[in-house]
């Protein structure tokens, strides 16, 4: 989240962010509860030093007529200190819940627009595969090879989930080695992660884990959630931990399931793998020093497309508008694929630099060896691999007329043959 001075100093700017990223937020309520909260703020520590006093004063001889005024006082500001820490908490509570829906601030070069339809083409690759025959999606693909199960996923588990069969089972393995071999190459630490995450590790990470708008699911009687990205536990990992400076920038690849709730997503664009409620996932993670976050950003931006080279996939690279952008992103670019089954492009991957937004939340610092104090990191987050829609780039864009499915070499696997 924002700092609360810095909302007061750039106003403005909060103000205008606020407009040109299409959201609804209530600046002019958060600035009256942040007035309440530190009015009460400082009543309080006026109170608190007051006792102190008294509290030294009662440590000297003192006679009866001077000591007994005194104890009446502190009594009174014992039930005012109370009283008013009660207002105070309820006070801040309220400054919070406010403060959360500020969006980060966004970058300068990022393009104005309303939605995703207004976000800017930057650079594309490899060439638009045209087919000499009818071609299919992946649904029509998948199911005449005889490598997912959808009826069965309803079956089981509900719509929108699925069983992988076959060789779409290796690829998906296949896939995971590849993505964390080269992730290992560039210096990344790799980690399988839980699927579950605290409801403040999801806040600090700017998730909505409650309500009506959550794309979460919860997990009953607890204050657990599956996670929708290995962001998610990546970014919690190193909650409430101070790093040096030597140690940065701090590298991380997660491999782990997304659990997302999709409301409201329907049509033939979430047709089949698209949109599911349950995925695979290789997430990269990067914890840099302020002045070298932009730089990290850019570099996973260059690692997702390294990854799509390799993969032969034609794609894109998309710099997201302002009203597109999620609340903690300060820039963030995506990868589209070209999915002939759709005849247009697809989201594939997604990388955002959030600044400090996050680690403020989390609480997240670094020290300079030699210097007093403390400052918060920036962390920035990047898909490298979200399974379920490689497999739909592959399958549609390696599609022949005998039925057959080429494969990339830098998988190690044969191309999928009917049966």
């Amino acid at each position: 989240m924002l700092e609360m001075r810095a909302i007061r100093e750039r106003l403005e700017e909060v103000k205008e962010n606020v407009r040109n990223r299409n959201i609804e937020v209530d600046i002019q309520a958060l600035l009256e509860a942040d007035e309440v909260a530190r009015k009460t703020r400082s009543e309080l520590e006026a109170i608190r030093q007051r006792r102190n006093e008294i509290g030294q004063r009662m440590k000297s001889a003192l006679p009866p007529e001077e000591r007994q005024p005194l104890v009446e006082e502190g009594r009174a500001l014992k039930e005012s200190e109370a009283r008013l820490d009660a207002e105070y908490k309820r006070a801040d509570a309220n400054r919070a819940e406010l403060q959360i829906l500020v969006p980060n601030f966004t970058h300068p070069d990022s393009p104005l627009g309303k939605d995703d339809t207004e976000n800017l083409e930057l650079r594309a690759h490899g060439e638009i595969p045209s087919f000499d025959f009818e071609p299919k999606d992946h649904v029509q693909l998948m199911e005449g090879l005889d490598l997912v199960d959808f009826e069965g996923g309803a079956k089981v588990t509900g719509q929108k989930f699925y069983f992988l069969k076959n060789e779409a089972v290796l690829l998906e393995l296949a896939l995971l080695t590849y993505a964390t071999r080269l992730l290992r190459d560039e210096g990344f630490s790799l980690y399988i992660t839980p699927d579950l995450a605290r409801r403040d590790i999801l806040q600090g990470i700017g998730f909505n884990p409650r309500g009506e708008s959550t794309q979460i699911y919860n997990i009953e009687n607890t204050d657990l959630s599956l996670i929708a990205t290995a962001e998610i536990t990546l970014g919690g990992l190193l909650a409430d931990e101070v790093l040096e400076a030597e140690e940065l920038p701090l590298l991380m690849a997660g491999v782990s399931h997304c659990f997302r709730t999709e409301a409201g997503s329907a049509g033939r664009e979430s047709r089949g793998l698209y949109r599911v409620h349950q995925f695979t996932k290789v997430e990269m993670f990067a914890f840099t020093r302020p002045e070298e976050s932009e730089a990290m950003h850019l570099r996973m931006v260059g690692i997702e497309e390294k990854i799509f080279r390799e993969l032969e996939i034609p794609y894109r690279v998309v710099d997201i508008c302002t009203g597109d952008l999620g609340g903690p992103a300060y820039r963030k670019f995506d990868l589209e694929a070209w999915m002939p089954g759709r005849n247009r492009w697809g989201e594939i991957t997604s990388t955002s630099n959030c600044t400090d937004y996050q680690a403020r939340r989390l609480n997240i610092r670094f020290k300079e060896k030699g210097k007093k104090g403390t400052q918060l990191v920036h962390m920035i987050n990047g898909t490298a691999i979200a399974i379920s829609r490689a497999i739909i780039a592959l399958m549609e864009n390696g599609q022949r007329a005998d039925g057959s499915i080429r494969l990339p070499p830098a998988l190690g696997l044969a191309d999928i043959q009917p049966r």
